[in-house]
């Protein structure tokens, strides 16, 4: 269980998606298993990137993505094998691996810890960290307080005691990516998704959306999941790609989307729309965002 430090009380609570309190509008897995999709979209299971692996459905194309942009990165990012499963952070199988198509070449660590909202703000910082903006890289824990790299790395550390929390320089200088792992899990520890929803800002047209952008339920649980690619056709009509993180702490992976078995794993979304369903949940209301 993660803790949550939140108006400066420390409480032990559940924020995000968390193994002790599934997500209120976890889809039933008999729902999703009966809708299981068999799609007619090509997926190219030697190809190791999501750009690569996954085609369009037909008339329509990839959207193209600057090559310093964090669209760019998540299109790119490496993949393992097609078939791969779905591991907890223990190693160990989920149960239900019939809902992703294809899971990210990345590691999750091995605490409970990188859940939803940590997937999200992991892929954030990891793209900050590769194109060497460094001093962006910045998260809010849900109390407010904000964490950054820069500060971690010249050794200020978070102390809590109890219903305050403090900085104080305890540790030397150390840029190394073993450190900033560790710098990540702590904001995975004590962010989640009301943190990452005030860390971002609303998308209101459908046109706008890109790779990168976020769909989210922040609460205490909540959800996220992330636009991991985006294709367009001649009429501006756009179709995207999901990801997500979950609980308890897993592979980060590729949904597959058993609501339209003709273009899944593609998905079609309303910026309107009271309600989306994904592979997993329904984010009620439909809550994009964009870092």
């Amino acid at each position: 269980m993660k803790k949550i430090i939140s108006g400066g009380i420390i409480t032990l609570i559940i924020l995000g998606c968390t193994q002790d309190k599934k997500p209120s509008n976890l889809l039933p897995s008999q729902e999703t298993e009966v809708l299981t999709p068999v799609s007619s979209v090509q997926i190219n299971k030697d190809k190791n990137t999501v750009r690569e692996r996954f085609s369009p459905p037909k008339d329509y194309q990839w959207q193209e993505e600057k090559p310093d942009s964090f669209g760019y990165f998540i299109e790119n990012f490496t993949l393992k094998p097609y078939g791969s499963q779905i591991l907890r952070y223990d190693g160990s199988p989920i149960s239900t691996q019939h809902l992703h198509e294809a899971v990210f070449d990345i590691d999750t660590g091995n605490k409970d810890l990188q859940q939803c909202a940590d997937a999200v703000i992991r892929l954030q910082a990891e793209y900050l960290y590769k194109i060497k903006k460094e001093d962006d890289i910045k998260f809010h824990f849900t109390s407010g307080h904000l964490v950054s790299w820069n500060d971690y790395k010249n050794g200020t550390r978070a102390f809590v005691n109890g219903n305050s929390v403090s900085f104080r320089k305890t540790a030397g200088f150390d840029n190394s990516y073993q450190n900033f792992r560790s710098y990540l899990d702590l904001i995975f520890n004590y962010a989640g998704t009301i943190s990452l929803n005030k860390e971002t800002k609303p998308v209101l047209k459908s046109s706008d959306l890109k790779t990168g952008d976020i769909l989210i339920t922040p609460g205490s649980p909540g959800h996220v999941v992330f636009i991991a690619g985006v294709c367009q056709n001649k009429e501006g009509k756009k179709l995207f790609l999901l990801g997500e993180g979950f609980t308890p702490a897993q592979s980060i992976h590729l949904l597959s989307n058993p609501f339209q078995k003709n273009i899944s794993p593609w998905y079609d979304f309303d910026i309107n729309a009271p309600e989306t369903k994904t592979a997993r949940y329904i984010f009620n209301p439909t809550n994009f965002r964009s870092f």
